[in-house]
């Protein structure tokens, strides 16, 4: 037991410390990282309770709170999740919508390899130009995406750990811009039952990032009649560092085959507002899960102040249906399990997404 703390201090103090080294403290960073859609949870599950479940989370949504929970996968997952964000084409984004996919499979006793892909359109967004501020020239549509190949050990029945790599591209019809991050993970499961567990990780550690292509060039006449080309450069910026740490604790009642997990989390933003986060989630003869969270940052609660959309409520619900005979107090081998969730916002509408998982 001594030991496995010894082994959870010193990852979490080196976390701590990688961290630092890129926030540096600093203000009046905030709001200035590139590729913030990484902070943006694609997943129904997690995401129905503010994605506390950092030290909990399993199967496909490790890929957003903590890679190391893609080592419970028991076999083979295949998952899609599709969100209408901050209202869709009813609000003020004009059609924004997350699409995510992911396939784990369980490749050694002990480890399992996934794959995530998420991409994020706002719909068609007029042309709008000096000479024609009236964006009567068409449209355009821009599209950012992320590939992730992810992989989760279990080193002992207690410790699991993962990596995942992670490819990312924002485009529109003449600039584009690429970066690469990765994300790190722990979890510690203990008790009679595996009832406590903690987890630790830090994500999207990575390249800078920075847009190029022919819309930041310009071509004007000089005096004498003469074009020339003049092109800007675009600054770098560093991905949306954020080390997360999570607990969550599991009151069984096997009798009744039901569970309530009650689970809180920090995330440490480098160029954001720190969050805190709690999360109650109900389950009952391990097919049907209710749960609810918040997520708390300064100021929320001012509409002047706060510097985030989403006002912090957040629900779901999953369904699962057993595909085989399912023992009691078990999971059935072959499941479909249906996932939704909704997370609050102000003054853009709500976020809704909803998913389905087929689990072999």
């Amino acid at each position: 037991m001594k030991n496995i703390f010894k082994i959870m201090t010193v990852v979490a103090f080196v976390s701590v410390l990688s961290f630092q080294s890129v926030w540096a403290g600093n203000d009046n960073r905030r709001g200035t990282a590139g590729a913030t859609e990484l902070l943006i949870n694609p997943w129904a599950r997690s995401s129905g309770w503010g994605s506390v479940s950092i030290a909990n989370v399993r199967g496909l949504d490790a890929f957003y709170s903590n890679i190391s929970g893609l080592a419970f996968t028991r076999h083979m997952e295949l998952t899609y999740t599709n969100t209408i964000y901050l209202g869709g084409k009813s609000g003020a984004t004009s059609g924004a919508s997350i699409n995510a996919f992911g396939l784990g499979i369980r490749i050694f006793e002990s480890g399992v390899l996934g794959v995530q892909v998420m991409t994020m359109g706002f719909g068609d967004i007029a042309i709008t130009t000096v000479e024609n501020p009236e964006g009567t020239a068409g449209t355009f549509s821009p599209s950012f995406m992320n590939i992730a190949v992810g992989y989760a050990h279990s080193f002992t029945r207690s410790i699991h750990g993962g990596v995942a790599f992670r490819v990312i591209s924002e485009s529109t019809d003449n600039v584009s811009a690429s970066g690469f991050s990765i994300d790190a993970g722990i979890q510690y499961v203990t008790g009679a039952d595996d009832e406590l567990k903690f987890g630790i990780s830090l994500k999207n550690i990575g390249t800078a990032f920075s847009f190029s292509g022919t819309g930041h060039s310009l071509t004007m006449v000089n005096d004498a009649g003469n074009n020339f080309t003049v092109e800007t450069r675009s600054a770098d910026m560093e991905l949306p560092t954020c080390l997360n740490i999570g607990v969550s604790y599991d009151f069984l009642f096997e009798k009744y085959e039901q569970r309530v997990t009650v689970a809180g989390s920090f995330t440490s933003n480098a160029f954001l507002k720190d969050n805190f986060a709690l999360g109650v989630e109900y389950g009952i003869f391990n097919m049907a899960e209710v749960r609810c969270g918040y997520v708390y940052q300064t100021d929320i609660f001012s509409s002047s102040d706060r510097t985030t959309a989403n006002t912090g409520i957040c629900a779901g619900a999953s369904v699962e249906v057993p595909l085989s005979k399912r023992e009691k107090g078990q999971k059935a081998n072959t499941a479909l399990e249906i996932d939704y969730s909704f997370r609050s916002a102000s003054p853009l509408k709500g976020t809704h997404s909803i998913g389905a998982t087929l689990k072999f």
